[in-house]
């Protein structure tokens, strides 16, 4: 008896070498429970914890441990990566964690994870001084980037007879993570999407430029997502942040974007990019000496990219970004006189939110001026949200 809720749907699940291996046992036997048709993918660290008897017992089918012995198949990680419609690992340990993050595919879940153009969920699990050593950190900094989606861990008695974070969530939610991944997937197939990302950089001299502080995480986050769910992304950015299933032009002044983005046809444009809004009128063509003293430097507006967009004749549906220092009132008034289909607002100097973080907190603004407040999320969750919404707008047109 199944629940249907992942009803023929093919599910890797990756197995790491920790103590919550055990679990995943069970979390084999939840996902079936749900209609999946269920892989198991182990590491040989993996089989010192749970033998594959009980996997093979459970999902009906053996598990793959190894790269070179798997019977049937010359290349069982990319087999598996191709059948895939998503691979949850559980436990995820830090060693694990860390070859996704760096491209590292020694044995073979690393391999099959690097294969595969599936969603991927990860569950990680270790102890707490692992979980919250800069090095892990920094590798959830990055599979978030990448577009990965992290559950847990939670806090909880670990296997060294401590408590703190870093036990494995419980396969219950697991299986509700993977259910929301998929829900959301392929929703945006064949829409045609142009995300503008990162902050521009207006040349003063061949050496300096003006600029902002935007790193471009958030509308990476926008296209990675879009890309995810379906969509075929044109990526204008400054940042050379990773961008898997897009195609990405990489640009560096307020010109050069407003040119790309000319060149691109689009049924949905996303204006994330942080966007000087003038530059310099004459650009020196030596560096600048100080013993000159400070130099006299007329500005300039640059091209308004988005304004350029409503305008066009076939226009697209049209989201402006509104990265400000106060209340969201003048974002409101920015949507209004913009005449866009949606403003994403976030204030700069509220913590957690402003450039560079990992995390956001936005305010989504509608055409008749209605405000939707988000929690702080991360900017991949913020752009799941986002894409949900602007779904329900596409829907309407």
């Amino acid at each position: 008896m199944t629940d249907g809720s992942l009803a023929g749907r093919r599910v890797v699940l990756g197995v790491s070498g920790g103590i919550a291996a055990y679990k995943a046992v069970y979390l084999a036997r939840r996902l079936g429970d749900a209609g999946a048709d269920v892989r198991v993918v182990m590491t040989e660290a993996a089989t010192g914890f749970v033998g594959t008897p009980s996997f093979a017992a459970v999902t009906g089918a053996e598990p793959v441990v190894s790269l070179f012995s798997h019977s049937g198949s010359v290349s069982p990680h990319t087999d598996l990566a191709r059948w895939a419609e998503v691979v949850v690992v559980a436990p995820a340990t830090a060693a694990t964690l860390t070859r996704l993050a760096t491209g590292l595919s020694d044995e073979v879940l690393s391999a099959t994870l690097l294969a595969t153009s599936a969603p991927v969920v990860l569950a990680p699990a270790m102890h707490t001084e692992m979980w919250e050593h800069p090095a892990t950190q920094r590798t959830i900094e990055t599979l978030r980037g990448d577009g990965h989606t992290i559950v847990g861990p939670a806090e909880g008695h670990l296997a060294g007879g401590d408590v703190g974070a870093g036990r494995m969530v419980e396969p219950e939610a697991i299986v509700d993570a993977v259910t929301r991944t998929l829900a959301g997937e392929r929703d945006l197939e064949g829409v045609e999407v142009l995300v503008t990302a990162g902050g521009t950089r207006e040349a003063i001299d061949p050496v300096r430029y003006m600029g902002n502080r935007s790193s471009g995480k958030m509308g990476h986050a926008v296209a990675v997502v879009a890309a995810r769910r379906g969509a075929k992304v044109t990526l204008v950015t400054t940042s050379s942040l990773p961008a898997p299933g897009c195609n990405v032009v990489s640009v560096e002044s307020a010109q050069e974007m407003a040119d790309a983005v000319a060149g691109t046809e689009c049924e949905v444009a996303v204006m994330a990019a942080a966007v000087a809004d003038f530059r310099p009128a004459d650009r020196a063509e030596e560096k600048l000496a100080r013993t000159e003293g400070p130099p006299h430097i007329v500005l300039e507006a640059t091209p308004d990219i988005l304004s350029s967009v409503v305008a066009r004749e076939n226009r697209p549906v049209v989201v402006g970004f509104a990265a400000e220092t106060g209340g969201v009132e003048r974002a409101v008034e920015k949507a209004a006189r913009q005449d866009v289909d949606l403003m994403v607002y976030n204030d700069v100097t509220a913590a957690g939110s402003g450039f560079g973080s990992d995390t956001n907190r936005v305010i989504f603004i509608d055409r008749d001026g209605g405000t939707d407040p988000q929690d702080l999320l991360s900017k991949v969750e913020v752009a799941e949200l986002f894409w949900t919404k602007l779904g329900a707008i596409l829907n309407q047109r």
